[in-house]
């Protein structure tokens, strides 16, 4: 496309492009904006350097009039979106590009890339979230995903309510708080399960987590709180009857006189699972595989669709596809939520006209001028967004049970 434009001339027209979803989800309620600061440390590095350039022309994948051009791309348009940590709803235009079609046309892929996997994983995190009531959950899921896709995903988990990661590269790049534990092969090295308790407990001290399923939870129980004393931090449940054995483990800890020795449960935990273990007396919870595939949903089906392009005199016009079952609204749009006087969300208004409906708040916020960002911030105040955000949405927003959209999204 970039080539054939440079070549008619229609490269430097003015264009808007929008990124929406035309639904949501495995017939989710609500979807979460996430990736916002990841895009936009992407966009800073969106460069082609000498190597990709050459492969470029290697591989004749494109003429030497585009590749003069890509060594010289600085994208230099702007972007709005709805801030990062903010819901949305099927056609909220959580971000609008404006540029050169050129410049804005080779942005696709990277954008879609981000929004599709960091939406998809906060949306289940966040029901996650809520399915945990007060108790924390531990982000688990690096082994079960791409060792890139583990980073954001454990970077969006955090962003909606996830208290840390096992993921230490995380902690690093976004600064989300890391924690783990011990696996069954440190209890297996060992030549018996007191020795493997001795040496965690010696080397971490009583605070520490001990996973006591891998031969006889009573046995490995009595042993562990033996050896640690009341003081010890938390016994960590990996397999078997969760609920059941939280009760058991729970008698059996409060009649050694462990008290404030909390239950750390695993395996294979969804929000489904979550929320039936609200009664158990759970102190925590640690996800992995459910999480970093969007628990069922690996996509939030994200598109990314030219709106409104400059004609041949200059005058932006609005565009649209018309194909059937895949229609688009034309002209570039504005977003609100429409909130009832008590404030809880009733509607996402988007309207062309851009004029501000009474009562409504708008959504889109500045993040990239004149090519240069302007609206980055830091993970802290995209978690107390999201939680002001969930806090607007009406109660039917948070059932697990499959339905439609909690508020209708108005086109005016």
């Amino acid at each position: 496309m970039l080539e054939a434009a440079l070549k008619s001339g229609a490269w430097s027209r003015r264009a808007v492009f929008e990124v929406f979803a035309r639904h949501l989800p495995d017939g989710r309620r609500y979807g979460v904006v996430a990736g916002t600061g990841r895009f936009l440390d992407a966009l800073e590095a969106f460069r082609f350097d000498d190597e990709t350039l050459e492969f470029l022309r290697a591989s004749q994948v494109v003429d030497e009039p585009t590749l003069e051009f890509l060594a010289g791309y600085r994208f230099s348009g702007r972007v709005d979106g709805y801030a990062e940590g903010e819901c949305y709803f099927p056609g909220s235009p959580i971000m609008t590009v404006e540029g050169t079609f050129a410049e804005a046309v080779l942005l696709e892929t990277v954008i879609l890339s981000v929004f599709n996997h960091d939406c998809a994983i906060a949306s289940a995190a966040a029901r996650m979230v809520h399915a945990a009531g007060t108790r924390p959950l531990i982000e688990m899921g690096s082994r079960r995903t791409h060792e890139s896709s583990a980073v954001a995903a454990a970077r969006a988990a955090y962003l909606c309510g996830f208290s840390a990661t096992s993921n230490l590269m995380a902690g690093r790049t976004y600064g989300v708080p890391t924690t783990g534990t011990a696996a069954h092969a440190f209890t297996l090295l060992h030549d018996s399960e007191e020795q493997a308790f001795r040496a965690q407990l010696d080397s971490l001290g009583a605070a520490t987590t001990l996973l006591v399923d891998t031969y006889d939870v009573t046995e490995a129980v009595r042993t562990a709180v033996e050896l640690a004393g009341p003081a010890l931090g938390a016994i960590r449940l990996d397999s078997g009857d969760l609920a059941q054995m939280a009760h058991e483990v729970r008698e059996q800890l409060d009649g050694l006189g462990a008290h404030k020795t909390r239950i750390i449960v695993t395996s294979d935990l969804d929000e489904y699972a979550i929320a039936a273990l609200s009664a158990a007396p759970v102190d925590g919870y640690g996800v992995g595989t459910s999480l970093v595939t969007g628990s069922g949903s690996p996509t939030a089906a994200m598109v990314y669709k030219l709106v409104a392009r400059e004609d041949a005199e200059g005058v932006m016009r609005p565009v649209a596809k018309k194909s059937v079952g895949k229609p688009s609204q034309g002209g570039r749009k504005a977003a609100f939520r429409e909130l009832e006087p008590d404030g809880t969300a009733a509607a996402e208004v988007v309207t062309v006209s851009g004029e501000h409906p009474q009562g409504a708040r708008p959504l889109q916020v500045p993040l990239v001028r004149e090519g240069e960002v302007v609206g980055r911030e830091g993970l802290v105040t995209a978690r107390a967004r999201h939680r002001e955000s969930l806090a607007e949405l009406p109660p039917n927003a948070h059932q697990l049970s499959r339905g439609y959209a909690a508020i209708p999204t108005v086109f005016d």
